[in-house]
């Protein structure tokens, strides 16, 4: 097998083996998804069970799910891959699994991606802590949630209100993995996977684990595809005789379009082939996979933001309000002296346009250096200004009263229409005398 990813990526032949495969796999009816009545159940138009696959409905009047059930005969796996439910089919969703008497539910996409709607919110909010599903009469309550940096572990409790039973189910939540893409290394996905696996959720006396991303066949596709060949090279005497492609042949026999990319497939190859050094007997590889994941950082969405660069200059005429208030007093009581000084104008611009507020006690220091320069910078403008102020009091005093016009004189409006009277006389003058 490891051969055979050497000679697939030394000849960058991965789109054409992707290819092979998506030519070789089947194309099986599904009737009952392209029913009237089913389209809006559908999350995408393209991507339906197959009618021999798919799980059926039974408490309900409706029957339909767009859903299918994976049987492994050789691994004794089952799974059931789904799309991401709709808000129109969370209660079909808790319903198929407590009919299948499912324990465990993979998810592998963010409820919102690229700033699409990938998923409907199936589960309750933190602050609700319970949700009630009246078409299907389910309860879910959100009892404990264990976050990690790039995946989320819920305990829920699936309430069925017609018979008042109750049943815990663990939500396996992958919060990193891009659509269409893979994750961010085999060892954060394996370590992930072993999680799901010890919690016993794919134990063969439990139901068959739900796993979905958005369309239920990329994503979902892969992490099925990795498990389900890591178990039939556990089983086998001989686990080079596991061929990835054939595994995925075979899947795709139950559902459509499984991985979706040869992304995602060279992928699968890269974490078969690490967790087959695991399979023969190299047991380190697990707390390794651990610490490489970094599981224990802080998620994406609980990362503190960094701290926000210092204000700058005013801009655009936005006047922020100055960190030391002894500024402020300083224009205020230059305002109050010297109105209308082109000194005081330039004094005022200087305090606003100061140096941002400071981070740190250095650049605290510099700033209280700065205004003292500038108040003593005012005290000696204030100085000069106040002797300019004496010597041209007679004339400020003066200049709030305009003297009367001299008598005799014109008002400017009536000097205007004498003015045209007498140009319109003159052209009447000139015309008579022209032409007669």
């Amino acid at each position: 097998m490891e051969a055979e990813f050497r000679e697939i990526d030394d000849n960058g032949s991965w789109s054409c083996v992707y290819q092979e495969i998506r030519h070789q796999s089947c194309d099986l009816p599904c009737k009952l998804a392209k029913l009237p009545e089913n389209k809006n159940r559908n999350r995408y138009r393209d991507v339906s069970p197959f009618d021999h696959s798919r799980i059926c409905l039974q408490l309900g009047a409706n029957d339909y799910i767009n859903a299918s059930l994976i049987t492994i005969e050789e691994a004794q796996r089952n799974y059931i891959l789904t799309q991401g439910p709709l808000p129109n089919t969370c209660g079909h969703f808790w319903e198929m699994v407590w009919e299948q008497r499912s324990r465990g539910v993979v998810m592998l996409n963010r409820v919102i991606e690229k700033g699409s709607i990938k998923c409907a919110q199936y589960w309750p909010f933190r602050e609700d802590k319970d949700a009630i599903f009246e078409d299907t009469n389910f309860k879910l309550t959100l009892v404990s949630e264990d976050v990690k940096s790039y995946y989320t572990v819920r305990e829920l409790e699936l309430e069925n209100l017609s018979t008042q039973e109750t049943r815990e189910i663990l939500q396996f939540h992958y919060t990193t993995w891009p659509d269409f893409g893979v994750p961010e290394s085999p060892a954060s996905f394996l370590n992930f996977l072993f999680k799901v696996r010890e919690s016993g959720c794919l134990n063969s006396d439990e139901g068959p684990l739900v796993v979905h991303c958005s369309a239920g066949i990329g994503r979902s596709g892969t992490f099925c595809l990795v498990d389900t060949c890591l178990l039939l090279m556990s089983n086998r005497k001989d686990p080079s005789s596991v061929r990835i492609r054939d595994v995925l042949l075979e899947m795709r026999r139950y559902r459509m379009g499984l991985i979706q990319t040869a992304d995602q497939l060279r992928f699968s190859y890269l974490a078969v082939n690490e967790a087959a050094k695991y399979i023969k007997g190299d047991t380190s590889l697990q707390e390794s996979w651990k610490e490489l994941s970094n599981e224990e950082d802080d998620p994406p969405e609980f990362t503190p933001p960094p701290p926000p660069p210092p204000p700058r200059d005013p801009q655009n005429g936005k006047i922020e309000p100055s960190f030391f208030p002894e500024n402020d007093e300083i224009v205020r009581h230059m305002e109050s002296r010297t109105l209308g000084s082109s000194q005081q104008t330039d004094l005022r611009k200087r305090n606003i346009a100061g140096p941002p507020p400071p981070p740190d006690q250095t650049e605290q220091l510099d700033d209280h250096k700065v205004i003292q320069d500038l108040t003593s910078d005012a005290a000696a403008t204030s100085q000069q200004q106040h002797e300019a102020e004496n010597q041209e009091k007679p004339e400020a005093a003066e200049q709030p009263k305009e003297e009367p016009p001299a008598p005799g004189a014109w008002p400017p409006l009536l000097a205007n229409v004498c003015l045209c009277t007498a140009l319109a006389l003159s052209a009447y003058v000139c015309y008579r005398a022209y032409f007669h």
